[in-house]
């Protein structure tokens, strides 16, 4: 797979200024407030830089926390895992591996599945809807 690679000028460009600040400068939207957090139609959660399938609807369940949360990613290698020490806190970040957008974290405590929380911000995420169009 060949890595995506953009200034940031350009990235700017091509997403909103929420998207901007979530997927490349790592914020993290405030919880329940984002587009998916709550969504339950079927398909295909792309990242909203580069359109790579990161999480399939069928993954996603309500952890209680307010943002999109996945058992999986879609498939072996669509995301990659990085140890993050920001925030005086060590979290695992959770990066698209096409284009190294920051995605959110995951986290030990997701159900039986898998024992993993995907919590994924909305504004990293694009729904291609099953049958039809992205969000």
């Amino acid at each position: 797979m060949t890595k995506i690679r953009k200034s940031h000028r350009e990235w700017r460009e091509t997403l909103t200024p929420e998207q901007y600040r979530v997927t490349r400068k790592g914020g993290t939207e405030r919880a329940f407030t984002g587009e998916y957090w709550a969504e339950k139609k079927d398909g295909t959660y792309l990242c909203v830089c580069c359109g790579q399938p990161l999480f399939e609807s069928s993954a996603k369940y309500d952890s209680g926390t307010g943002w999109p949360s996945f058992d999986r990613p879609a498939g072996d290698g669509s995301v990659e895992e990085r140890d993050d020490r920001s925030l005086f806190m060590r979290r695992t970040e959770v990066v698209c591996s096409r284009c190294d957008a920051h995605l959110g974290h995951v986290f030990p405590d997701g159900p039986e599945t898998t024992g993993l929380r995907y919590c994924i911000n909305s504004a990293a995420l694009d729904l291609k809807k099953e049958g039809g169009d992205g969000g």
